[in-house]
């Protein structure tokens, strides 16, 4: 599948479901309304659906939420997803996840053909974690964590860079993912749906400011390597661990982009900073042939973007776009 743009599409990031058991300040309001689950495909349609996207080219696979592992019955989807590993008809099935529910799911996740996970972790301190999540603990997450590498997952760490929260903690997640054997990710902060109190123009720490600061301490050397996503990669000389940069604002990536994103009720977001979408469980539902679906999924890919509109300065107070990250996925 190639955009208008010649851009080729080999990457879906599918969200199983919006609802989550933290409520991150940067993420969600408290009070969320969720989804009814009515609107929610099953996870039968989720994996036709998937299916669909692998038979038309896409290579990698990654789970999001909302939080992945609340949905119920989600190893089903995942275990029967790995069949396509199996025949090398995709190269990864992956997830981004909370560690929150990895203790109880990191060995069926090997067993199902995931190979490495994203964890998001923006702190070390069990008090400022709970602060940032609202209901999370962080043992729990750390107790996650260990399970996943028991299992044999390679772990990557995300931080979202939040002024004035976790930029004094930069050092600490380096030198820590160094001594775990994890990667770390540091990501600015996006402007999407309405977060109740927390200003995102307050928490907004633009990176080069960050990898500034860092390589004061740190020597960071260039390095080629890419999973598919949006992150620049550089290894940190003193850990020999990677630490890549998410810079939608201040350097986007919008040349290179391969992705689209899947939402839990089916709606297909061809840019994460844009509105337009495509409604996918129409067509899913309409004929148990996949002729009609296939011709929606081509013909959203030909309006997908040439870059997103996300922007954070006084004059726009308001998110680029109304829907929340949890929405989309990550």
């Amino acid at each position: 599948m190639q955009d208008p743009f010649g851009r080729t599409i080999s990457y879906l990031r599918v969200s199983v479901t919006d609802r989550c058991d933290f409520r991150c300040n940067y993420c969600m309001a408290e009070d969320m309304t969720f989804l009814p689950k009515a609107d929610v495909l099953s996870l039968e349609e989720l994996d036709r659906l998937c299916s669909t996207f692998v038979r038309l080219g896409v290579r990698k696979l990654r789970l999001t939420g909302g939080e992945p592992l609340v949905r119920r019955g989600i190893m089903t989807l995942i275990d029967s997803l790995g069949r396509h590993l199996k025949t090398g008809a995709l190269d990864e099935l992956t997830l981004t996840t909370n560690g929150s529910q990895l203790d109880r799911y990191a060995e069926g996740l090997v067993a199902a053909g995931v190979r490495r996970i994203n964890v998001s972790l923006d702190t070390l301190k069990p008090e400022k974690f709970t602060a940032i999540t609202r209901w999370g603990k962080l043992e729990k997450v750390m107790s996650g964590l260990r399970a996943a590498r028991a299992a044999g997952l390679q772990v990557k760490i995300n931080a979202v860079a939040l002024r004035g929260v976790n930029d004094d903690e930069f050092d600490d997640l380096i030198a820590w993912c160094g001594e775990q054997g994890f990667d770390l990710v540091l990501i600015e902060v996006m402007p999407m749906g309405e977060i109740g109190e927390a200003a995102r123009l307050d928490q907004y720490l633009p990176l080069s400011m960050a990898r500034a600061a860092i390589q004061r301490k740190w020597t960071l050397d260039e390095t080629d390597y890419r999973t598919g996503g949006p992150a620049r990669y550089y290894v940190v000389r003193e850990t020999g661990r990677r630490l890549g940069f998410i810079t939608p604002l201040t350097h986007n990536f919008c040349e290179s982009c391969n992705r689209v994103r899947l939402t839990c009720t089916g709606t297909l977001y061809m840019c994460l900073g844009q509105n337009d979408a495509a409604d996918l469980r129409a067509p899913l539902r309409q004929s148990e042939s996949d002729a009609t679906l296939e011709a929606a999924i081509l013909e959203a890919i030909q309006r997908k973007p040439k870059g997103h509109d996300f922007v954070i300065d006084r004059r726009r107070a308001a998110p680029a776009v109304p829907r929340h990250m949890s929405v989309t996925g990550g």
